[in-house]
């Protein structure tokens, strides 16, 4: 068993043959072509992996922009395309 830093770390390790196996996010092994998804965890077996997202009270035009662009249909195709799942709705 090797323990790695981070996901991305893990993933490069089975990918590149040092490791025979590992437990990455799915969204992730997707985005190796060398890996191979041959299980998943159960979604009763662990809580939803959400990613939050909010701007600050002091936050700059760039972020309320990337708020905004992070609510279109656009963002929620490549959320998708990519395997996440996309918890809101578009407001264009």
């Amino acid at each position: 068993m090797a323990m790695a830093e981070n996901v991305r770390l893990a993933l490069s390790l089975v990918a590149r043959g040092e490791a025979p196996l590992g437990i990455v996010y799915e969204t992730d092994a997707k985005t190796e072509p060398a890996a191979k998804v041959i299980g998943v965890f159960p979604d009763n077996t662990h809580d939803p992996i959400i990613y939050p997202v909010a701007l600050t009270a002091n936050a700059k035009s760039d972020a309320v922009q990337y708020l905004s662009f992070l609510r279109t249909q656009t963002a929620k195709s490549i959320f998708e395309k990519y395997g996440f799942n996309f918890l809101i709705k578009p407001t264009s």
